[in-house]
């Protein structure tokens, strides 16, 4: 054990508290020094409404976040609640007011009546009385109770580690005017996190300064030191304030700055320079097009251009609304690296889309696309489809032609990934919708153009990244606003394209259930076609839900930074009815059984979902594309790429279910032929944000603000880390919604300090911070797109 006040941020947790309570805290919270600890910040502050069992701190309000310690008084016989399950009510008093608590499904059994506990919760009103719902709770030392009895009442359902975790807290720390609440689990609960950080706090030596006093001056921010200690132990509601806007400057500064040092250092990255403005490919498809691009496709294909021309690695975003136009641009930009005597690859995330992306681009290239064969073009390539359900034939002829590098143009699915498929000179990486893809997933591909997939061997070449996508996913959005990601925007909507109309239909409200179905029959009726999508298959598995699919219910919001769902809110969080009680959702299956049983029965309907064989799903578009089939009932399958100019109209059933931008692409299949389009949510959801959530997607087609308001209600992801989206993030201040001027500043002194000392070896107090902020490998992931 070190001794007092000679703590530092690096030290280990194994040499800062007794060995046992350390390597609980590493296996519950994934901490390992003392920074991982003091990193671990409250995500709210109860804010001066505790009350002990004699003293009156202040009036709490409804909504608040409160400590309570009082008496059991009563406890009322279970009653039945919702679908059989028991509510337990018990009094709990103090000298200052009473309070209803409720548990659902069972009553913790160290809860005794005359027993004095201790919980924190949200304070709700029933009936005119004050009520906790499902708090922590902690059974404490009365008159009536030893220490030792308490601590074996706590014991009771615990595990082992749990049972002993009450000799390392102080309880008092729970009486103070101001207590942070932490994100705990059931052995590593809110109260002895605050007991292991206070007792850290008292033996941390002052943290060194990380940021210029000039710029400190600047931005009103208080030292380092103060903030760490006031985030934890902060003097009122204002000066915890204070450290969070300090301590998001310290999250700001530590990304821009390694961001700095890799464009510093970009040029030890090389990338092949595709400068071919005379390439016959892209010459010979402007010829063949029957129109000329519009001026905003001009745009962008000249920053594209202007990217591969250079000697180090583009990344950039191609963000447009859906058909206006980004896989042309795409294409010219891979006719560009293929000009340049390269290859580039389109990785797609359905084998639907991928076949129709070989299909679509074949036709527009025409004797481009037919090298070897007789009546081919002089300058023309191959382009090839690489899938996971291709035979082994199949197989072996498309990896030789990528190889070889016969194929310029190598379009596939996710079996583009796989190990054995090695590029002859892959010099651009095309993603499509990459919303669809993990974080690993688009760097692994990209790592082929070096010719190993290994991340510990040394880059020789990296091939050049652009992503497309009609909704930014949060991380991308997140790296666009740290100024790491190029953006390119095609603004204009397609020619002959008409405003798509979105209305949210509550499945509750039958007779607008009736109108949505009515609808349908009145655009098939016309001569159109309809998609009816829905979350699952059938009853046999959770489905083909889209990777990006979430319900409002998988995040807790609370204060300013929100919870992951698993994060321990009350002693039996698990028991709550939450789950149970969703709504159960139509499967693809289902909901084909019911119109073809229904009024709708008398039109064509057909099934469509991703474990169909290849061959069948590619028949079944054909002929929705031939106008053969009236109503098409499918899953996310046809969420991107499928282009049928008849498609009037697209029902979503179970719309809850669906991420924001999964709601945008798979309206964006319909209004594609110069008809209007329709696009009915139906959800059987009454959650008022779910309800907002929908509603806020039926009131605009604006890629960039759906992107916004995705950024907002599911966070910017793990930018350190693998999540491309959620609220389970690392960084616990900063707030892309509103920080902008933080990000601003940020990126103004990182380029500066980077530009005078690359390797910071004149700020050792900045890298020390950074190496916090961004330890171990997440610091790599922002270099993953």
């Amino acid at each position: 054990m070190t001794a007092a006040r000679d703590l530092t941020l690096q030290t280990p947790l194994a040499q800062a508290l007794d060995p046992e309570i350390a390597e609980l805290v590493t296996t519950e919270l994934g901490l390992d020094t003392v920074g991982d600890l003091l990193r671990h910040f409250p995500f709210r502050y109860e804010g001066g409404a505790v009350e002990d069992d004699g003293t009156r701190r202040s009036e709490p309000r409804i909504g608040d976040d409160v400590v309570v310690i009082g008496t059991v008084t009563a406890i009322t016989p279970p009653r039945a609640h919702h679908r059989g399950k028991k509510m337990f009510k018990v009094q709990v008093v103090n000298k200052v007011r009473a309070y209803d608590v409720t548990f659902f499904n069972y009553l913790p059994k160290p809860i005794q009546p005359d027993r004095q506990l201790l919980l924190i919760g949200r304070l709700g009103e029933f009936n005119g009385k004050l009520q906790l719902t499902h708090p922590e709770w902690l059974v404490l030392p009365d008159t009536t109770i030893t220490s030792a009895e308490a601590l074996a009442a706590n014991e009771a359902g615990s595990t082992k580690a749990g049972s002993k975790r009450l000799k390392f807290a102080d309880l008092s720390l729970l009486m103070q005017p101001t207590v942070p609440i932490y994100h705990g689990t059931k052995n590593m609960p809110t109260w002895l996190i605050l007991s292991l950080v206070d007792a850290v706090l008292k033996r941390l030596a002052p943290v060194p300064e990380s940021l210029p006093t000039s710029f400190l001056a600047l931005h009103g921010l208080m030292s380092l030191d103060e903030a760490v200690r006031a985030a934890h132990k902060p003097d009122g509601r204002a000066q915890s304030e204070e450290a969070k806007r300090r301590l998001a400057f310290d999250e700001a500064v530590a990304i821009e700055t390694a961001l700095a040092r890799r464009a510093h250092d970009v040029g030890t990255v090389a990338a092949p320079p595709l400068h071919a403005p005379d390439g016959s490919l892209q010459a010979g498809l402007r010829e063949r097009l029957p129109f000329s691009l519009t001026a905003g496709q001009e745009e962008v294909l000249a920053e594209i251009l202007a990217d591969l021309a250079r000697d180090h690695p583009m990344t950039r975003l191609l963000q447009g609304e859906v058909g206006s136009g980004k896989t042309l641009v795409a294409l010219l930009a891979m006719l560009a690296a293929v000009d340049a005597g390269h290859q580039a690859v389109l990785l797609a995330p359905t084998e639907v889309l991928a076949t129709q992306h070989l299909l679509s681009i074949s036709k527009m290239l025409g004797d481009l696309a037919e090298a070897g064969q007789l009546g081919a073009a002089d300058a023309a390539t191959t382009v090839t489809l690489l899938t996971g359900s291709m035979t082994v034939k199949q197989r072996r002829a498309a990896l030789l032609r990528i190889v070889t590098g016969e194929a310029g143009i190598v379009i596939g699915t996710h079996a583009l990934l796989e190990d054995t498929v090695e590029f002859f000179r892959l010099g651009l990486v095309v993603v499509d919708e990459q919303h669809r893809f993990g974080v690993e997933q688009r760097d692994r591909l990209r790592r082929k153009g070096t010719g190993t997939s290994d991340e510990d061997t040394p880059d020789e070449t990296m091939p050049h990244l652009l992503v497309m996508t009609a909704t930014p996913i949060p991380r991308t959005v997140a790296l666009a606003q740290f100024g790491d990601m190029a953006t390119s925007v095609l603004r204009e909507l397609p020619r002959g394209r008409q405003p798509i109309q979105t209305s949210v239909v509550p499945a509750d409200r039958e007779a607008w259930v009736a109108r949505a179905w009515a609808r349908v029959d009145e655009e098939v009726r016309a001569g159109r076609q309809v998609y009816v999508v829905c979350p699952r298959i059938g009853d046999d598995a959770t489905g083909e839900q889209a990777k990006a699919s979430f319900t409002d219910e998988d995040y807790d919001f609370e204060g300013t930074t929100a919870a992951p769902k698993d994060s321990t809110r009350g002693a039996a969080r698990d028991a709550q009815p939450d789950d149970s009680e969703k709504p159960k959702t139509v499967s693809a299956l289902e909901m084909h059984d019911e119109l073809a049983a229904g009024p709708l029965g008398e039109h064509r309907i057909a099934l469509l979902h991703g474990r169909l064989p290849a061959e069948e799903k590619a028949e079944i578009m054909a002929a929705f594309a031939a106008g053969e089939i009236d109503i098409l009932v499918a899953t996310t399958v046809i969420e991107v790429g499928v282009d049928v100019a008849n498609a009037t109209t697209m029902v979503v059933r179970d719309a809850d279910r669906f991420g924001i931008s999964q709601l945008h692409q798979l309206r964006g299949r319909v209004g594609r032929g110069g008809l209007p389009g329709l696009c009915l949510l139906i959800t059987a959801s009454g959650s008022e944000r779910t309800l907002g959530r929908l509603n806020a997607v039926a009131d605009t087609v604006d890629g960039f603000a759906l992107a916004q308001l995705d950024l907002e209600y599911r966070g910017f992801g793990d930018i350190l880390g693998v999540d491309q989206s959620g609220l389970a993030r690392r960084l616990s201040f900063l707030d892309l919604a509103t920080d902008g001027d933080v990000l601003a500043a940020a990126r103004d002194l990182a380029y500066e300090i980077v530009g005078e000392d690359p390797e910071l070896e004149s700020h050792p107090a900045l890298r020390a911070m950074n190496e916090v902020v961004l330890g171990g490998e997440r610091g790599d992931y922002l270099d993953k797109a």
